[in-house]
């Protein structure tokens, strides 16, 4: 009894590791798409490879450890799996210099103050002059942010993250689950706040999934010129959510 119990354990254990060779094999070219999605918002020196090999990990954690109980397709699962292992990779790369970084800090402050100041949309202009640069000083500070990738709309909790907590760690309380529901609520309407250029261009990015190039060609202004109101989109929307982020 104790062999055939053994031999039906090695039955079981085969099938899985087929089902997830399957899975593996299926969803491999999932694994290029969201690569090249992200490759669109990095630097050169990101290299497709790199995204690749981390987003392969990510797969084969997904095939390993999906429970279909639990309510989502193996594919949503998976993209989520596979588009954190490679922003983790990313992260660990992180080449921007401090000055950036708090040169981006400075600019979110900025904005938040002239906003509760005049109750409105902070113009680039007022930004710029109250961080005592010329409005050409405040768009390459913006392009430099872009191109360094100090910050990125994923910083932000999602929709995204907050499936993944519930498939791969624990079931969410109650309460979490209303602060949850609260903060999507509280972004979306920032969003919908947001100037209509900045709106339209996370449209485009995001839902979209257009890269920067296209999103230009639509709204009929250059790539570096996307770069810097996807850039001031995300300034604004951290300022705006700054309450969030302290809690």
């Amino acid at each position: 009894m104790k062999e055939l119990a053994q031999y039906k354990k090695a039955a079981k254990s085969g099938l899985h590791e087929t089902n997830q060779d399957e899975l593996v094999r299926k969803y491999a070219p999932l694994v290029k798409r969201i690569a090249y999605h992200l490759m669109s918002r990095l630097p050169p020196t990101v290299q497709m490879d790199d995204l690749v090999q981390s987003g392969m990990i990510g797969l084969l954690e997904a095939a390993r450890n999906y429970d279909a109980s639990q309510g989502a397709s193996f594919e949503t699962y998976a993209g989520i799996r596979i588009r954190g292992s490679m922003l983790d990779e990313i992260r660990k790369g992180d080449w921007a210099p401090r000055s950036l970084h708090r040169k981006i800090r400075e600019i979110t402050k900025a904005v938040a103050e002239i906003e509760a100041e005049f109750g409105r949309d902070a113009r680039d202009a007022e930004v710029a002059a109250k961080l005592g640069m010329d409005l050409n000083q405040y768009y390459q500070a913006l392009q430099d942010a872009s191109s360094h990738r100090v910050f990125s709309f994923e910083d932000l909790p999602s929709k995204d993250d907050v499936l993944s907590e519930g498939l791969t760690e624990r079931i969410l309380e109650p309460l979490e689950n209303v602060e949850n529901d609260l903060f999507k609520k509280a972004l979306a309407d920032a969003i919908a706040g947001l100037p209509e250029r900045e709106r339209l261009v996370m449209s485009l990015y995001y839902k979209e999934e257009l890269n920067l190039r296209e999103t230009g060609e639509v709204l009929g202004v250059s790539e570096s010129r996307v770069c810097q109101i996807h850039s001031q989109a995300l300034i604004r929307l951290k300022a705006r959510m700054a309450d969030w982020s302290a809690a």
